[in-house]
């Protein structure tokens, strides 16, 4: 695809990796100049320097005949004329836009075509806010993410020694859980990626990628790791937007302290939350982390604008005795080197967000996206459509399906009982060798390279006669 990327930010440096990597051809705009000379020189992608809502530099990144535009500057404003603009004068076909002002979704009808023009909008802020909240829902988690609104959740655990399943083949799953259907869609050893089989015993420390109803995901936790108590305090460093989103989230159903150390921020977070602790004070100060009871929380959750600050603070709450500990972390070398020491989760907000994103880049009808092991990994939602003739998916048994190796259709989504007047409700089926592909399903495929995508979006790529 040809894609315009206006805004050179985190986030928009966090996409055009992803995008470069599967060689689509990006162009980037932004205003600094230097910023844009070391992406260029990174990434294998084309430079504009200039203002995003400009006709005249629009028109030289090459909207007259790109495909898609992808607005994530720092400023709503810039971001709604730009998709605007793209639209009126260029006839853009498809235009994102970054929204962090939670006005617009109270106001969708600002967005539609008569107004900004914005097709899909995106709030990074929001994503990672939602992240967090189901960590801190499923603690012992390294990662959970929800298909299918909600039906389906594919969680990342640690084995630990001493699981009820730890030295056991993963075809064990089936007696120790008879009623619960659920798929190991991956296994991450020492790094490397394993592709289970029945016969696989999964070890201690494996990392394990497991995908069954949300309704059971706490019973298939409970046989890999161990499963702690439910968390009650939360201790919050920076009351930034993902810090004021995250305690407003969660203050009706945990304790929640918050930590900020510009007074005027603190003072104004602190008339917008109910039910939090505001307090004034520098999240690596271990005296005001002592007073404060680090010891008695359940969780300290690192969300200052400095990464450094975040990584210091997670530290030093874990050595003071906070139970479990997580970081946000912009840079994703330091996402890899700190997780798993004092840091239990260490999450990149870019990589988070970029998902939503990704779902409106994939080719096919890919209905979501979820980045897996800092980028490295992907889980895709896509539905199946044609028919025998026209699909190489559809009416066939799985294990005729040609996947690329390393790739796995875990589970899938049907809908049952639909009418005109009402869609029908999922249900769950995990993928065996014999179940065949029905038109309409919602198929999860795990891919453990990102490399491998592009084959499975051909792969479910309809013919020309589907049209």
């Amino acid at each position: 695809m040809k894609i315009i990327l206006l805004g050179a930010g985190q986030v928009g440096a966090s996409v055009a990796e992803n995008l470069v990597s599967e060689a689509n051809d990006i162009t980037m705009v932004d205003t600094d100049a230097d910023h844009l000379a070391v992406l260029r020189d990174r990434l294998d992608l084309r430079t504009v320097c200039g203002n995003a809502a400009s006709p005249s530099v629009l028109k030289e990144a090459g909207a007259e005949d790109a495909d898609l535009l992808i607005a994530v500057t720092q400023s709503d404003q810039t971001n709604l004329c730009a998709c605007r603009i793209a639209r009126t004068l260029f006839n853009l076909p498809t235009r994102i836009a970054r929204l962090r002002s939670s006005d617009f979704v109270d106001h969708p009808e600002l967005l539609n075509l008569e107004n900004f023009a914005v097709d899909f909008s995106i709030c990074p802020e929001q994503i990672v806010t939602d992240y967090i909240r189901r960590l801190i829902e499923f603690p012992e988690a390294l990662q959970v993410v929800d298909f299918a609104d909600g039906a389906l959740s594919l969680i990342a655990v640690r084995a630990f020694e001493g699981g009820p399943l730890v030295g056991h083949p993963i075809k064990a799953l089936r007696y120790h859980m008879p009623n619960v259907e659920v798929r190991v869609s991956a296994i991450y050893r020492q790094g490397e990626p394993i592709i289970p089989e029945g016969d696989t015993f999964i070890q201690p420390g494996d990392e394990v990628f497991c995908l069954a109803a949300s309704a059971n995901i706490r019973r298939v936790m409970r046989e890999l790791t161990h499963i702690d108590r439910p968390m009650r305090r939360i201790m919050i460093a920076g009351g930034g937007n993902i810090g004021l989103r995250l305690a407003r989230a969660i203050e009706s159903d945990y304790e929640v302290k918050i930590l900020e150390y510009d007074k005027r921020r603190a003072e104004a977070i602190a008339i917008e939350l109910h039910n939090t602790l505001v307090l004034r004070g520098d999240s690596t100060d271990e005296n005001l982390l002592e007073n404060e009871n680090i010891d008695e929380m359940d969780m300290f959750v690192a969300l200052t604008n400095d990464e450094e600050d975040n990584i210091m603070s997670a530290s030093l709450a874990k050595r003071m005795g906070a139970r479990r500990t997580l970081a946000l972390i912009n840079r994703k070398s330091y996402v890899d080197l700190v997780q798993g020491g004092h840091i239990d989760i260490a999450i990149s907000p870019a990589q988070t967000s970029i998902g939503s994103l990704l779902a409106h880049v994939r080719r096919g009808d890919v209905v979501a996206v979820h980045s897996l092991r800092r980028g490295a990994a992907e889980a895709l939602e896509i539905i199946a459509h044609g028919d025998e003739k026209n699909s190489k998916v559809v009416g066939r048994a799985i294990e005729d399906i040609r996947l690329p190796r390393g790739a796995t259709i875990g589970a899938l989504v049907r809908m049952e009982g639909a009418t005109e007047d009402s869609p029908g409700r999922p249900n769950v089926l995990m993928a065996h060798h014999d179940t065949v592909i029905e038109p309409e399903d919602h198929l999860i495929v795990f891919c453990t390279s990102k490399k491998l995508v592009r084959q499975v979006e051909k792969l479910f790529q309809v013919d020309f006669s589907f049209f």
